[in-house]
């Protein structure tokens, strides 16, 4: 399976699902193919948001290594599933699909998330507690995916 994390600039939100989920498949055994990717092309090139490193550094997650992109059309015939971060992207994305995309196309949240929230929310303008609480969202929606989609 090969799934797509997608955000505004690739830089905060879908670099962090990706790293959590790589962490995840890694810690249960599990081979996906995961990658993420922006709507804007504002960031390419450019590492993750130091902020969103540090914040996964500290729970044990290296993300240094990740690069910005922006989403392309093949990205729909390439991956399984397409997850958005917040309605903005979602609508973005759906603009951007082709009608005989085989990716799923999801808010990550609404699909897979159990605290509460519908969206990841963008930590950029705000403090560190943003970053923690967009871990927390991504480790548990993560998970879930994996125990719903993947382990089940």
């Amino acid at each position: 399976m090969k799934v797509l994390f997608v955000c505004l600039g690739n830089i905060c939100r879908s670099p962090t699902a990706e790293a959590v989920l790589s962490h995840l498949c890694e810690k249960h055994g599990v081979n996906l193919v995961v990658d993420s990717a922006g709507t804007a092309a504002y960031h390419i090139g450019k590492a993750p948001d130091p902020r969103s490193q540090a914040a996964a550094l500290a729970r044990g997650i290296d993300m240094s290594s990740l690069k910005a992109r922006q989403v392309r059309v093949e990205d729909f015939y390439d991956f399984d599933v397409v997850f958005a971060m917040d309605q903005d992207n979602l609508a973005g994305l759906k603009s951007l699909r082709p009608d005989d995309a085989k990716a799923e196309l999801g808010l990550f949240l609404d699909e897979c998330g159990s605290l509460g929230e519908a969206e990841v929310p963008d930590p950029y303008y705000g403090g560190q507690l943003g970053f923690e609480r967009v871990l927390d969202l991504l480790f548990d929606a993560c998970e879930s995916f994996l125990q719903d989609k993947v382990l089940h």
